[in-house]
This record gives C-alpha cells, structure tokens and sequence, in this order.
C-alpha cells in the first residue's frame, strides 16, 4: 500500500489543501485547522458565538484554500455559486496574540481558549457568507483528547485516563480538528460508495475531508480492522472509526445540499455501514489516528503497512459516568466526543 493524496485544512471546514509532502506532528499537520469560524447571534446577554460546521453551514463549501510553500499566509478563496467574481483574502498563520480579544471555545464539549482574529477578516467573511462571522485562531491553545480515542488508552487503568484527559497529560492535543489529529481513509473504500452511486457518477475523495488518503488496501473497509499502520518507520496508531454526518451530501459548486439520488450518499451509507455498536445510528467512513512516534516526515508514494489488526469493529466510548466526578469539581460538563472530522 501507499500514501496516494495528502490534505490540510487551515481554516476548519473550508476545503482541503493537498500536499505532496509535510511534517507530521504528534498534533496533526501544521497548521490543520488552527483557525475555525464562528456564526454570530444575538443572545439574552450579549453577542453569542457558535461554531460553524460544514455539516451544519453547507454554504462553507464554497470556499476554497491556497497554501504555498514555505509561506506565512493561507488565503480563503469565496467562489460565488452565481458565477460572480472570486473574492480572497490573505491570513496570518502566526498572527500576534498580544493584542486579540480571548474566546472560550468548546467544539464536542472539548474546550479551549482561542483568540478573535478582528473586524479585518470578520468582516470580510461575513460579507461573503450574508451574516455576522467571527475568525478563531487557536495559537499555542490545545484541546483534550476524549473517551478512548486518545493512544494506548486501552492499556491505561481508568484513574490515569480520567487523569490525562482532565488535566491535559496527553502529547496528542487538539487543534479545531473534530476528535482527533489525523483521518486516514482507503481509495478502495471510495471505489466502492462509487458503486453505490448512478451509473456515471464518482464519490468525490476530498467530501471525505481526509488528511491521509491510501492507495492499494486489499478490499473495501479493510481499514476498519487497522489498530496501527506504519509510514517511514514511523507509527500511526489508529483508535476509532470515524462517524459521518450529512457533510458528504453537500454540493460543492452550489454550497447546498445535494436533492438528488447522486447526492445521498449518507443515506446509502446508513444501510451497512452503522457498524459501531457505540454510534449505532451513525455510518462510519474512515479511521482516526494519532502519531505515536513523534514528527516526521510523510509524502506521497510513502510506503504504508498494517503494523496492528483489530479482530473486530472499534467501539467510540464516552465516560458518561465521570459526569458525578465533574460536578464535584464545580466543571460544569464533561467534554464529551464529537463526530464527523470537518
């Protein structure tokens, strides 16, 4: 097996940027998703922000992104469904933090502290999208990892566990990404939602929102059953199935819902695929995963190998009974598990 296509995505839930090659981290690729958008609302005390989520906010399809090697910006790109002229701005991958208004963020019930990037870039991406935005950068911030996704969670004792989680033990932390730091998905397994599909019609790879993608597994869903793969040496470790949401039914030259048969893709996916019996009313497509060695290098062509298998299907676990524990500490809500990586 190989590496067949890489992607990043800087800004969470805008689409992919493909690598050839990259740095990977113990924290994902740099810079995946160290900035995520915010819609505003009006509440009873004050301006309200919530997280926008492309399976929630399709309209965030039609934004592109463009980063160049070894540069200090990543620029959105707003492609107007009505053929009208393509707007772009310029980020900061490192912007300054000094002088940033402090959010508090909890995306999947797993908070952080982030920053509010200013009226520059929210009003820009409030101008394409017709409604209050705010642009969130993570900085130096990391979220927990939660439930069993973290790595080697299974041989840990649960007082340790429940330890690394609430205290932050983990070297794995998050960024904006959904639950974990790397998505690992088979072209094999897209060949076959293709095959689900009308005659003529191909599942297009990147509505999967991979940052790994592998070329040559021996059948469909193998990787269901990987519990580690190996990549130059170094190891991945592969801890959950990934749950998906009607993100992959979005429309990307219209930044809507698909209506058609050619568009469902959830639904054909819900007939075999709800195969975590913790998520039972979620199908799964693809795998999350950690790495365990540490940075290094990865790029297309790399040679992959199955270094662990499962016997059976991973099962999502969420620590529903830490709730007691949390009260008692005066936290308010135990970060649970999100879903789908957008």
């Amino acid at each position: 097996m190989k590496v067949s296509q890489l992607y990043t995505y800087p800004i969470k839930s805008l689409r992919g940027v493909p690598l050839t090659t990259s740095q990977a981290t113990a924290n994902g690729f740099p810079y995946d998703r160290q900035f995520m958008l915010l819609k505003v609302h009006d509440g009873e005390n004050g301006r309200e922000l919530k997280n926008m989520l492309i399976g929630k906010c399709s309209e965030m399809a039609l934004f592109t992104q463009d980063l160049q090697n070894d540069s200090e910006t990543v620029t959105a790109i707003f492609n107007p469904p009505d053929g009208a002229e393509k707007q772009q701005i310029e980020i900061l991958l490192k912007p300054d933090c000094a002088d940033l208004e402090e959010l508090d963020i909890d995306l999947h019930r797993s908070p952080t502290k982030a920053y509010d990037m200013g009226s520059r870039y929210n009003d820009w991406f409030s101008s394409c999208f017709g409604y209050g935005v705010v642009l969130a950068y993570i900085g130096s911030n990391q979220r927990p990892v939660l439930g069993n996704l973290a790595p080697n969670s299974q041989s840990k004792s649960w007082t340790s566990s429940l330890t690394s989680k609430i205290f932050g033990g983990s070297t794995n932390g998050l960024t904006f990404a959904d639950i974990a730091n790397y998505l690992i998905i088979t072209e094999e397994s897209v060949d076959d939602v293709s095959g689900r599909l009308p005659d003529g019609v191909e599942m297009d790879i990147t509505k999967f929102r991979p940052n790994i993608v592998v070329q040559g597994s021996p059948a469909a869903w193998d990787e269901d059953f990987w519990g580690a793969i190996s990549i130059n040496g170094a190891e991945l470790q592969i801890t959950a199935s990934c749950h998906r949401c009607q993100s992959i039914d979005v429309d990307y030259t219209t930044g809507k819902y698909s209506s058609d048969e050619k568009g469902r893709v959830l639904k054909t996916l819900m007939k075999d695929r709800r195969v975590d019996k913790g998520a039972k009313w979620s199908p799964v497509f693809g795998r999350y995963g950690f790495s365990t060695s540490g940075s290094f290098e990865i790029s297309v062509g790399d040679e992959v190998t199955v270094t662990k298998r499962n016997s059976e299907h991973t099962v999502i676990r969420k620590f529903k009974f830490l709730d007691v524990y949390l009260s008692l500490t005066q936290q308010k809500e135990w970060p649970g598990i999100g879903t789908n990586k957008s």
